[in-house]
Order: C-alpha cells, then sequence, then structure tokens
C-alpha cells in the first residue's frame, strides 16, 4: 500500500471527538498484508454499487493469524471509528439490541450496596456514547460474558428496587447497535459459540445490506458506512461451524494462515525491536514446521504469530532458543508426552533443533567475549 493510496470511504463525514479517537491509529510496528490490501481495494471498489456493496466480510483462521490486528487495520484505512464485541454462548437477545433499565429513586438507591450504588450512578451519569455492556467493562475491568451477566443481575435489582413507584427508563443500546446507528466498523468475535437460535436470527437480519433492528424504542436502518467483521477461530474451543444463515451474508471472506516467512520476520523486527534477521529466520522456519505438523497430526493447539512473537521477544531478552521454544511455544500448543515428541521430530528431521543450538552457541560465545 503506497503512501499516498487513501481508502477513506466517506471522507466529507462528521465526527465527534469521541468517534475520531476510535479509529485506529495504525502502529509503526504494522506491515501491510495482502490480506488488508485485497479487502480494502475490494471494499473501496464496491462501495456505491447497490446491492454489490461490500460491507459483511469474514476472517476465518487460527488463533494468533493476526484477524484481529487485520479489522483495526481496516478501520484505519476506511477512516471509520472502531469497536468490537466478544461473543460467547449464553448470549441472548439483550445482548444484540440493548436493554431497558429502570432509574432508581435516589432515596431507593442510598439502600443498595455501595458496589451496587456504584455502578447504577456510573450507568444513571452516562451520556450514551457507550453501550452499558462497555460502560461496566470499563468501570469494573470486566469481560464481555461478565458484563452481561452483571447487566441482568442489574436489571433483576432495579426491577425489584421499583414495585409500585411511577419510575423514569432509560434504555441502554448495545455495542452493536451503537455500531449499527452511527456507522462503525464492528468487530464480532467467534459468533459461531452461540447456542441461542433467536440471537443469530436478530444477528442475521441486521447483516442484511438494507438492515434494520427493532429496539424496544424504535426500528432503526444500517447506517451506510457501517462495517461488519466477523473473525473466527477454526480450533477455538466450544466453536461450532458458522451459522450457514450468516455466512450466507458475507461478501468477502479471508482464509488466515500464518503470513510468508519474509512478512514474519518484518513483523518480528517491527514488534520486537530484535533485528537479527538471521535468529528470526531459524525461529519463523520452526513456527512453520509446528503449525504443518500439528495439522498433520489433529493437534489441536496452535502455532501463531503470537508465540513467534513471545519467543522472539525472550531469545532477543537474552533467553535460550532451544529452553524457550518449550514455554513460550511447544507448551502452548500441547504438554501430552506422545504430540511434543511429534513437533521435536518435525524439528529435527527440518535440522531447527540443531539450528536452534547454534544460536544458543553463538549468544554463549557473544556473551563470554564481553565479560571483562
Amino acid at each position: 500500500m503506497s503512501e499516498t493510496e487513501s481508502f477513506e470511504l466517506s471522507p466529507g463525514r462528521p465526527m465527534t471527538d469521541a468517534e475520531q479517537g476510535l479509529i485506529w491509529k495504525k502502529p509503526l510496528s504494522h506491515k501491510v498484508s495482502e490480506e488488508e490490501l485485497r479487502i480494502s481495494k475490494e471494499v473501496r471498489r464496491n462501495w456505491h454499487r447497490g446491492e454489490m456493496k461490500i460491507a459483511n466480510i469474514l476472517l476465518e483462521g487460527d488463533a494468533g493469524s493476526g484477524k484481529t490486528q487485520l479489522a483495526k487495520a481496516l478501520s484505519a484505512n476506511f477512516g471509520l471509528p472502531y469497536t468490537k464485541v466478544t461473543c460467547f454462548a449464553d448470549m441472548d437477545k439483550s445482548d444484540i439490541i440493548g436493554a431497558i433499565l429502570p432509574v432508581i429513586s435516589s432515596d431507593r438507591l442510598e439502600k443498595l450496596e455501595p458496589a451496587e450504588q456504584a455502578v447504577l450512578q456510573v450507568l444513571y451519569a452516562s451520556d450514551g456514547f457507550q453501550s452499558a455492556t462497555k460502560i461496566l467493562m470499563d468501570a469494573l475491568e470486566l469481560t464481555q460474558e461478565q458484563a452481561s451477566l452483571k447487566m441482568r443481575q442489574l436489571l433483576k435489582l432495579a426491577s425489584e428496587n421499583t414495585d409500585g413507584e411511577a419510575v423514569e427508563y432509560r434504555f441502554y443500546p448495545s455495542e452493536i447497535v451503537r455500531a449499527y446507528r452511527y456507522g462503525y466498523l464492528l468487530e464480532i468475535q467467534e459468533p459461531n459459540v452461540i447456542r441461542d437460535a433467536a440471537v443469530l436470527m436478530a444477528l442475521n437480519s441486521a447483516l442484511e445490506l438494507d438492515g434494520s433492528i427493532n429496539l424496544p424504542t424504535e426500528i432503526i436502518r444500517r447506517h451506510p458506512d457501517f462495517i461488519a467483521v466477523i473473525t473466527t477461530n477454526r480450533s477455538y474451543a466450544g466453536s461450532r461451524p458458522l451459522n450457514e444463515a450468516l455466512r450466507d451474508r458475507i461478501q468477502h471472506s479471508e482464509k488466515m494462515d500464518l503470513p510468508a516467512k519474509e512478512v514474519m520476520v518484518e513483523r518480528a523486527k517491527s514488534k520486537t525491536g530484535y533485528q537479527d534477521e538471521s535468529v528470526l529466520s531459524v525461529l519463523a522456519d520452526s513456527i512453520i514446521v509446528l503449525d504443518q505438523t500439528a495439522r498433520v497430526n489433529a493437534i489441536k493447539g496452535v502455532a501463531g504469530m503470537r508465540s513467534f512473537f513471545y519467543w522472539a521477544d525472550a531469545v532477543a531478552g537474552g533467553a535460550s532458543a532451544q529452553e524457550s521454544l518449550y514455554y513460550k511455544v511447544i507448551y502452548k500448543i500441547t504438554t501430552d508426552p506422545e504430540e511434543i515428541k511429534m513437533l521435536e521430530d518435525a524439528l529435527k528431521k527440518q535440522g531447527l533443533m540443531a539450528s536452534l543450538e547454534d544460536i544458543d552457541v553463538v549468544k554463549k560465545n557473544e556473551h563470554s567475549t564481553m565479560r571483562p
């Protein structure tokens, strides 16, 4: 991607400062991938072509293959605010559309536990820019699933403390609704773990190019700038095949695998600051062999880019290349003795165990010569 090439989709669109802050800024370590360039060109080419518009994208691959990084990069390229939802098995429709929460009177609020008071006051004081779940995630440092459960508890608590009163009700949209209404790039992580068919049906309906979401207070139409990027892990525990109706609404899909070795090395150099290409080359070759061996032998773990970065960083920090191979890579794939032996044998067969040993010998000699 050239320095002057632009993929901004709505350059004249007014945005608030908060929305500007949600547009991802590419770090210096970011390297443009073939997938990023291909998607950016396709989306821009079809953006004003009506039914041929590309606004639902699927990135499917192993953990650590760069799916979320790519989704964020698309936010930067398109000039759209980035946000995300992480799906979980027990999501219900309130996680898709949001929830109506009664506003408890100050007298009743004071009788609640201090922790519950604090959370409700944070929600009541919110400006509506963030979803209720996001507010709870930030205020209480919760995961998406924990925040969703907490919201349900608050709904029950609020209802119990408003009996017999004329109360004000306030609607708190979900993160999905916020992105849908205002035209953000929304990453939907792991929708294939959702169990409830009604939740999937609501999501499917929303992803129609001319779709809408029925809220308790109104019907909202899909913003013309809204882009959904669905990211799924092929080997994620508890995942199922992606719902067929959901997959049918995708206009562009990418199979995310390990990038080419040269790209792996360049990304590691940028990410870690470690510049020894000969060492990084051996580590990259090892990751590639381990990834291939795990697939062929149906070993469920993954040797991906995250493992590569942390392994390279450990070696750069002075760790033994051979020893750190285990606690940075192999034990993340498996701790089964038989499977570990398969992985070790594959590395030995390619001469990579010997190469890792050579790296350690060279580093040891360099350290010795540096001593006074």
